[in-house]
């Protein structure tokens, strides 16, 4: 299977969000949204973020032009384990923002600053 159509990755998202249980939800108000479009910010994409806003509550962005930069022709396998690394990674962000905690963020922060370091 070449990429999927926007629909199809709809699909193979919610198979992913669905298996998760009620009680890691809790406190995401606005659930889980795909956009069409590509994301990027200093040079790097943006598959999904977690977002707390003071009007719309708790939710996580998935962006479906960011997988097909990213992932192009890969098999359909690459794409399934990218939601499914995706989705655990802005959960991640989610429970930690509910426990009052930080780490991944502070990890991401590292990250990045090594990269500049870097020149990357």
């Amino acid at each position: 299977m070449a990429k999927p159509s926007f629909n199809q990755f709809a699909d193979m998202l919610d198979d992913a969000v669905d298996r998760i249980p009620d009680r890691f939800l809790r406190g995401l108000t606005g659930g889980f949204n795909l956009r069409k479009e590509t994301k990027r910010e200093d040079g790097y994409y943006i598959m999904g973020e977690y977002v707390e806003d003071g009007f719309g509550g708790c939710y996580i962005v998935f962006y479906y032009g960011s997988f097909v930069a990213l992932l192009a022709d890969d098999p359909i396998t690459v794409w399934e384990k990218e939601i499914i690394d995706t989705v655990l990674h802005e959960m991640q962000h989610h429970l930690e923002a509910m426990a009052g905690r930080d780490d991944l963020a502070q990890k991401e922060m590292e990250e990045l600053a090594r990269a500049l370091q870097k020149g990357e």
